[in-house]
């Protein structure tokens, strides 16, 4: 049952993933031109904003899961059932702190933002942060229940649940928008689609899962326990809001709620970027717990890195050689021709984000070891340095040299520090995944400089066009990649599905 859960969900995942991605791609441009680039990136900026007081889970969310795991795995019931008590009443703590800072905020849009928004997008920022602040607010108290699913290795009730989200939200806003509602509009809908959500995970724990929650047995010691492993993630996720989040802050004080807009598309390219490869290594988390609790070798866990590095390698290859290729042009015809620095912005990212996203399966080693401090403290100190980085070349480069900043971190921190560590202290054999990930990138390499050199030739001014480019492309890569870049084990991978359609159909023939 949960090794289908486990397939399914990762699955699911990327159907989430593939639905995201086409809607994100159909619908963004149409939302960019109704709702102008001012609008746009009021919304950014205001969401970026909001979004720092999500780093108040404290990392209590990841350790919700790996303790629930850990005490399913020894059959300790009553452990978790007090254990959810104690985070429902921490959680709604948190929520009414998070609530009172937002409210800080609130009533300091003006001294901020005063200097580069008009009077008319300061009310309209008002608006917005008081809805996404009641979304957070919200939120904090519930979201131990999506926690308490993913512990259960219940993938595909959250997956499915998802599904319908993204479409029923994608037709609602299309409505709203031909109505006449902006980003007011769409800040009410995914806050009424959250806070549904959060209900259904709460009716789909008691309900179908059947946890029960204890309260009255505040344990201080477990809690001081859960802290001690939460404060790194927790540093993480500060760390990540400061990759991601303070270049929109930045250029909407100094720059101006437009140019908060072409950081915010390339911010979102991003974003759909790596979500192909957290796609894959999101369901692992409660699997790398039992090998750990199980003292696995460390040979064994090397195999998994390597393997789903690999398999990651395999699909973020692909995407980044045909971004590199066709990305430009296609934000041009997509977004239109002001966004078109969002391609360099996006490169940035997408180049140096490239190693840290097949090697992502470490973090979740990582986290089943309770080994997270070393990541976290070096994050600190690299976050800190592209924020120094992203004051500096702001005034002079705008969105650009925020993507730099933002890059030069990443090479420092996540590649050159985390590989170190990986191979010095977790013992994961760091040589060997290289010399994998080498042998399968001369495809990549050779494909990309080989249609480079075509494409000066030609010239890609519409959609048809450009998909022509990007389906001969793809026509070549992936059988090239299929027969030179993957082993046995991967082709049995990729053909697992194809086999099951086949026989399932051939037996409904018979």
């Amino acid at each position: 049952m949960k090794v289908n859960q486990l397939k399914i969900g990762a699955l699911l995942s990327y159907v989430v993933l593939g639905l995201s991605n086409l809607v994100g791609l159909l619908y963004t441009p149409y939302m960019l031109r109704m709702m102008g680039q001012s609008e746009y990136g009021l919304y950014s900026l205001v969401a970026s904003v909001v979004a720092y007081l999500t780093v108040l889970d404290l990392g209590f969310g990841n350790a919700i899961i790996r303790y629930t795991a850990k005490f399913r795995a020894e059959g300790k019931k009553e452990e978790q059932y007090s254990m959810f008590g104690m985070f429902i009443i921490l959680y709604s703590v948190i929520g009414i702190v998070a609530f009172l800072m937002g409210m800080g905020l609130y009533f300091n849009i003006d001294a901020i933002y005063g200097n580069s928004m008009t009077p008319e997008e300061l009310d309209k920022a008002r608006i917005l942060m008081l809805l996404m602040i009641f979304n957070v607010a919200f939120t904090f108290p519930f979201s131990i229940f999506g926690s308490i699913i993913t512990a259960y290795e219940d993938f595909i009730f959250q997956k499915l649940i998802q599904i319908a989200r993204i479409i029923l939200n994608t037709v609602i806003m299309i409505v709203l928008l031909e109505m006449g509602y902006r980003a007011i509009g769409m800040v009410v809908l995914i806050t009424i689609f959250n806070v549904a959500s959060q209900l259904m995970n709460f009716w789909y724990s008691k309900y179908r899962i059947k946890i029960k929650i204890i309260f009255g047995k505040f344990q201080w010691g477990f809690l001081r326990e859960i802290s001690t492993y939460s404060f790194y993630i927790f540093l993480g996720a500060i760390i990540d809001r400061l990759y991601w989040s303070t270049g929109q802050l930045v250029l909407g004080a100094f720059v101006g709620t437009a140019a908060v807009a072409v950081f915010a598309v390339g911010i979102q390219l991003e974003q759909m970027y790596m979500a192909f490869s957290t796609a894959i290594s999101g369901v692992f988390l409660p699997k790398v717990t039992a090998m750990t609790a199980q003292a696995k070798s460390d040979k064994a866990i090397s195999d998994l890195f390597i393997k789903t590095g690999r398999i990651q390698f395999i699909i973020m290859s692909f995407i980044l050689t045909g971004f590199i290729l066709f990305g430009r042009q296609f934000i041009i015809l997509w977004a239109g021709p002001d966004y078109e620095d969002a391609y360099t912005i996006a490169l940035l990212f997408f180049v140096p984000l490239t190693i840290p996203l097949i090697q992502n399966l470490g973090i979740t080693i990582l986290q089943a070891r309770n080994r997270i401090r070393f990541r976290a403290l070096l994050y600190i100190v690299i976050a800190l340095l592209s924020l120094g980085l992203q004051l500096i070349l702001v005034r002079k480069y705008g969105g650009i040299g925020c993507a730099i900043a933002i890059s030069t971190a990443l090479v420092v921190g996540h590649i050159v520090g985390m590989n170190i560590y990986y191979y010095k202290r977790q013992n994961i054999d760091i040589p060997r995944f290289w010399k994998e990930i080498g042998k399968m990138a001369i495809v990549p390499l050779t494909m990309g400089i080989s249609f480079h050199l075509i494409l000066n030739f030609i010239k890609l001014d519409a959609f048809i066009r450009l998909g022509a480019g990007i389906a001969i492309f793809s026509a070549i890569y992936i059988p090239f990649f299929w027969f030179i870049g993957m082993n046995q084990t991967e082709r049995d991978i990729m053909l697992v599905p194809v086999n099951r359609i086949r026989l399932k159909f051939k037996s409904q023939l018979t």
